[in-house]
């Protein structure tokens, strides 16, 4: 199967399932921001460690070859803080403001613009940054298995007991 159908066909997997899980709903995005509500963490989580396991399996097996981003500091700090910004302003991160246009909900359409915007931002702001921000310390590409010297698959059944633990926990509290 071509490469693009497949990503269409999983796109459209993984909208239907944040719309099942109802991680699109504004309650829910506000509910996570006041940490009352874990359904989109744990989304997230069930994603992680899904992806995790997959990704890692298919690359043992040769069929995928993993291709790490470099570890930047001034890259993560700016995004995150952006990333944290624009979902906390708009109620929705990328993936749910698609999700909640494709539900008819149009007001979605000003984070989508806003997304657009940022990245057409930060390609102008681009050649500056990197004398800047982008000059922090870099670590090079390099992941968790790598840094603390280990198999992923020591690493991996740890981060699902931790998940499953969080869960487990999360469910007690009625979040």
């Amino acid at each position: 199967m071509n490469e693009q159908y497949l990503g269409l066909l999983t796109g459209f997997l993984f909208g239907f399932l944040l719309q099942k899980g109802r991680v699109l709903r504004f309650d829910k995005q506000v509910g996570a921001m006041l940490l009352q509500d874990m359904t989109i963490l744990k989304f997230m989580l069930s994603a992680i460690l899904v992806g995790m396991i997959g990704i890692h399996l298919l690359s043992d097996l040769g069929i995928l070859k993993l291709s790490h981003k470099p570890m930047n500091i001034g890259a993560v700090v700016l995004g995150g803080i952006l990333f944290g910004a624009g979902w906390a302003v708009m109620g929705f991160c990328p993936g749910t403001s698609v999700g909640a246009l494709g539900e008819g909900r149009w007001h979605a359409i000003f984070a989508i613009a806003g997304m657009l915007g940022g990245a057409v931002l930060y390609a102008e702001l681009y050649p500056y940054l990197t004398t800047t921000v982008l000059a922090w310390k870099d670590y090079g590409k390099i992941g968790l298995p790598a840094a603390l010297g280990v198999s992923h698959w020591l690493i991996i059944p740890v981060a699902c007991a931790l998940y499953i633990g969080l869960f487990a926990w999360f469910e007690r509290k009625n979040l």
